[in-house]
């Protein structure tokens, strides 16, 4: 029947369409009949449910058709009405006030050393300026010509850019090249290389056994004085900065239109640049010295940009002569920067006295004549991501300016630059000890044609509080003269730079000035890398490279985040992004790209996993490493605290003893933890000039055992003992104040006292210890390794030191291959240059030039089989087993 039904209505459908009046009715004939045959019919409903329809609820076809167009309109009303109302919705938000979100206020970061620079002696912050948070200077200074009132006929309104940069505060940019030449200091460098000249010709007739009697010695003085002059004035052609007004206009333009298309966004703190220009008001003689520290060839213009946008002159900037590139170099020269060589002296022994006093020369005209400074404390660029030490040079021409009162007083900015991605690719080839690519036009345009393309993330540029270099000068000198904080008096001593721009003699030899200077940079690159905000990428390289290398999903990695940043804010350092983990986890994940970091689906969850082979691992190590200074005093800790109870457990097996609940003395501790410090006295800054090493290494052992990585039982005294430790102690904090008694003596005094002091290691946080052992252990692998391969010196051979380096990279790569060493990133030729200069500070091995060509021996007393064993033990204990 129901086949009949099915036959019948196709053939009134087919009918219909051929007479529409016809087949209509034959429809309405037959489903009036089959309704009168079944009664009623049941149809599917959703879910497995069915629904009746009772018999002559459609009598006819028009009927249904009718019902069929009932809901046809009933839904164009519906969604009439639902555009109705989002209409209506719209309009209420559009005339309702923005919801105005607060961002979770942080303590501004780069804060003056309130020791160095005194509270007083600063321009002084409302708590409010204090606690703002940092602005997308792309954004927030593009906008700042649209006023609220302004009307649409105004221009600023549709090029916001181009009035911006005609908006800026105009100022005078004076040229100072003309007035160096006829300085006193150049022309006795001339008169002295014209001497020096003579006598060599003199000595090389002696040599070749002719008399000097037809020597002329006026015409052979003349010329070299007039060979000299032409060469100190193309010198300072090359060198010299023509920074103009216009220029910097133009390129701020520029700069606003290129930067949104790799950048995500320029971030600077409003409350630093208020710093700025407070201390402009209330100093207005003195320069501004900026001092960044240095990571990429985007710095040179990036601080200029921000201060023009802020109506604060720019500075001019030194760079190094390898950016001296058609057109380039050119727009650089224009935007302030000057030019000046790596290497001064091009034979060693031999001073380049011309090129020394137009150099100085120029720098004390250029501060006379109000200009802004600005030069990357580093000197180069750090291969690494973390901190190198400074180079004096320049900074030695402004305090010597200062000395002689060429400039009343001057305003040290310290800076701190970090990317979320690098601009400038990576260092990996250098750090595998392959040679430098140098700098060229072809290179220069193929790598802005790469940037143009790529994605990059967020930039934060901060500026330390400004301190004046009269007070730093102050404390520093007081403190010598007090005895408690010179380099003689300190554990940790430190080498002043040999390899400045240009050494300090040219200011003076003395060793006081040299310690002065030195210990102002110093200062410097400890409060940049203080100051210096951690980005995504350097908190996930962190956690994958030091917590997770073998990989984590993506919850794990989000509870260790959170726990991070915790850390973070307890100890005040910046943290530069905000948001949920989980999220900030997947950005940092996609933004280093599945070279460095690798995502895969495990089961439900998302698992991520750095790539540790080399030279991928070298290039994610450098994000990491910038937190490495931050944890490195507590890195040290832990590994000297593990270190001791792998030897006391050795000495309680071989005696036969138990093993359990092993403890170490504190004063122990404290003593290997100095001596590790100042194996690594060329890797980091680990307390300013004003700080006791001992002091901090305190108070980071007290920080640790109120986290419980160390555990130190408290030990009951009676109430004369309490109260005899209270008069002891006042007595002691007495004398140290009179300056009699340095604070390294209490900490020494302070360690004899509580010599009974046992520290355990709890072992449910072995874990957590593991974590910050791995700190400093790619650095300790590398030292081991460079120290192995000393013994490639043994028998007074000595190498070139290119070959040798060479050979410990090798010797590197080699452990990681057979799994001897796990960290990848421990090849870095930099960590081992770093070790070479610790090596020969400990007059283990000896470097030689000779003619520009440097040779690497080992020392007399150290050439040696059991002697190069006992160097490579004193190094391998500190490697984490």
């Amino acid at each position: 029947m129901v086949g009949l039904v099915e036959v019948l209505l196709f053939l009134c459908v087919v009918g219909y369409f051929f007479n529409k009046s016809r087949g209509t009715d034959m429809v309405d004939i037959i489903s009036n009949r089959v309704q009168e045959a079944y009664g009623s019919f049941r149809l599917p409903g959703m879910f497995g449910t069915t629904q009746t329809v009772e018999a002559g609820s459609f009598s006819t076809y028009a009927m249904l058709k009718r019902f069929g167009e009932q809901k046809k309109r009933k839904r164009q009303m519906d969604k009439e009405n639902e555009r109705k109302m989002r209409e209506d919705s719209l309009y209420q938000m559009k005339n309702s006030a923005t919801p105005h979100i607060t961002l979770e206020a942080k303590t501004m970061p780069g804060l003056a050393c309130r020791f160095c620079s005194p509270a007083e002696s600063q321009p002084q912050l409302d708590q409010e300026d204090r606690r703002k948070n940092a602005i997308d200077i792309l954004r927030a200074t593009s906008h700042a010509g649209r006023r609220t009132n302004s009307s649409p006929t105004d221009w600023g309104v549709w090029c916001p850019h181009l009035a911006q940069a005609t908006r800026v505060m105009k100022y005078d940019y004076p040229q100072v090249a003309g007035a160096v030449m006829g300085e006193e200091r150049v022309q006795e460098a001339l008169e002295t290389v014209a001497k020096e000249s003579v006598n060599e010709k003199r000595q090389e007739l002696l040599d070749a056994g002719q008399s000097d009697d037809s020597f002329d010695e006026d015409a052979c003085y003349n010329e070299t004085m007039r060979i000299q002059a032409k060469r100190a004035q193309k010198v300072l052609t090359g060198m010299r900065s023509k920074l103009s007004d216009m220029a910097l206009r133009i390129t701020s333009w520029v700069l606003y239109k290129l930067l949104p298309c790799f950048l995500s966004g320029v971030a600077a703190h409003a409350g630093q640049v208020d710093m700025i220009k407070r201390a402009i008001a209330k100093n207005p003689d003195a320069p501004l010295i900026f001092l960044p520290l240095h990571r990429s060839h985007l710095d040179y213009i990036m601080v200029s940009f921000i201060l023009l946008n802020h109506d604060i002159r720019c500075p001019m900037v030194a760079g190094g002569d390898n950016l001296r590139i058609p057109v380039f170099g050119n727009i650089l020269r224009y935007d302030g920067a000057f030019f000046i060589k790596r290497k001064i002296d091009p034979l060693t022994g031999k001073k380049d006295h011309v090129y020394r006093a137009i150099l100085h020369t120029y720098l004390q005209k250029v501060l006379t004549a109000g200009h802004n400074v600005e030069f990357f404390i580093e000197g180069g660029r750090t291969r690494t991501g973390k901190p190198c030490m400074p180079k004096s040079g320049i900074l030695s021409v402004i305090v010597d300016a200062f000395n002689n009162r060429s400039i009343s007083d001057a305003l040290l900015v310290p800076v701190s630059i970090n990317y979320e991605k690098l601009v400038d690719g990576n260092f990996v080839r250098e750090q595998l000890g392959q040679k430098k690519v140098p700098e060229s036009f072809s290179t220069a345009v193929s790598a802005i044609m790469k940037v143009l393309k790529a994605r990059y993330g967020l930039m934060r540029i901060d500026f330390n509080e400004p301190f004046a270099l009269s007070e730093l000068v102050k404390s520093l000198r007081k403190s010598e003269t007090n005895g408690n904080f010179t380099p003689e008096n300190r554990r940790l001593q430190h080498k002043p730079s040999s390899s400045s721009l240009f050494g300090t003699d040219v200011v003076q030899e003395e060793q006081e000035l040299r310690t002065l200077v030195d210990n102002i940079a110093r200062h410097v690159v400890y409060d940049c890398a203080k100051a210096t905000s951690v980005m995504t990428t350097n908190a996930l390289a962190f956690l994958l490279l030091n917590r997770f290398r073998d990989g984590a999903p993506l919850m794990m990695l989000t509870e260790a985040l959170d726990e991070l940043r915790s850390v973070l804010n307890t100890t005040s350092r910046d943290i530069g992004f905000t948001g949920a983990s989980e999220d900030i986890i997947k950005y940092a994940a996609d933004l280093l790209e599945p070279g460095l970091v690798t995502k895969e689906k495990r089961g439900s969850q998302l698992f991520l996993k750095p790539v540790t082979m080399i030279p991928n691992v070298i290039e994610l190590a450098y994000y990491s490493n910038s937190l490495a200074p931050h944890f490195a005093l507590d890195s040290i800790v832990i590994t000297v605290a593990s270190l001791l109870k792998r030897q006391m457990e050795q000495r309680l097996r071989e005696q036969q003893k138990s093993t359990d609940d092993v403890s170490i003395g504190r004063q122990d501790l404290f003593n290997v933890c100095l001596q590790f410090c100042d194996l690594l006295m060329y890797e980091f800054i680990l307390s300013k000039p004003c700080q006791s090493l001992g002091t901090l290494l305190q108070d980071c052992f007290d920080r640790l055992c109120i986290m419980g990585l160390l555990l130190q039982p408290e030990v009951e005294y009676t109430e004369d003992q309490h109260r005899a430790r209270r008069i002891a102690a006042n007595l002691e904090l007495d004398e140290l104040d009179d300056g009699s008694y340095s604070e390294d003596d209490y900490f020494d005094d302070h360690l004899d006292q509580e010599d009974e002091v046992r520290v355990f290691l709890p072992a449910e946080k072995h874990c957590d210890r593991i974590v910050l052992q791995s700190v400093l252990a790619p650095y300790t692998s590398t030292y081991a390794a460079v120290a192995s391969s000393l013994n490639l010196l043994l028998n007074s051979n000595s190498m070139l030191e290119g070959e040798f380096i060479k050979q410990c990279i090798k010797e590197i790569t080699s452990r990681v291959e057979q799994g001897q060493c796990k960290y990848g990133e421990s090849v870095s030729t930099d960590i081992v240059r770093n070790c070479l200069k610790v090596l020969e500070k400990r007059s283990a091995i000896e470097l030689t030039n000779k003619n520009g060509v440097r040779t690497v021996s080992l020392a007399p007393d150290c050439d040696s089989e059991a002697e190069v064993q006992s160097i490579i033990h004193s190094i391998e204990q500190f490697v984490p087993i």
